[in-house]
């Protein structure tokens, strides 16, 4: 005897959000790869930049584990774009404090992935990006904002800037 397969009664949002979310991280990292960059780098360079910050705050940020986020600044301490400071605020913490040349590519690196995401974007119709916005913000600050614990261990979604 055969199994049927049950029939789907709604389209199939997880894998709409996973292959896309897949894709657009691909053309990302393809495009920051050529300036030297992962997008894990861009994100601690950038939001580095915005006020100072403890390598924990911005692996949370960026949704690293610390063991991503050691091997991150170390390639950006290795590239000379990033340093350990000790903050001005708390003696026993250290900072990830940008330079000079860590600005000026993230400066360049923010073009790039603007860049990206205008593409993505440009791709749809004004209405149907601005709509398609509109629902991911709603879903990612009500609904989808939270992931559930559970037993079981699912992938999480990386960046977040």
């Amino acid at each position: 005897m055969t199994a049927m397969a049950p029939t789907r009664t709604e389209p199939n949002l997880s894998y709409l959000l996973d292959h896309t979310s897949h894709v657009l991280r691909t053309r990302m990292t393809a495009e920051l790869g050529e300036i030297g960059l992962t997008p894990r780098m861009h994100c601690v360079l950038v939001h580095a930049l915005e006020e100072e910050r403890t390598q924990a705050q911005l692996a949370e940020i960026g949704d690293m584990d610390k063991t991503t986020m050691v091997v991150t600044v170390d390639a950006l301490e290795k590239a000379g774009l990033a340093e350990r400071q000790p903050s001005s605020t708390d003696r026993r913490a250290r900072i990830i404090a940008v330079t000079a040349e860590g600005a000026k590519v993230a400066q360049e690196s923010q073009k790039i992935v603007d860049g990206v995401h205008e593409k993505t974007l440009g791709s749809l119709p004004d209405e149907e990006r601005e709509a398609l916005l509109r629902a991911l913000n709603r879903l990612a600050t009500g609904h989808l904002e939270t992931p559930v614990e559970s037993p079981r261990t699912a992938r999480r979604a990386r960046q977040r800037g």
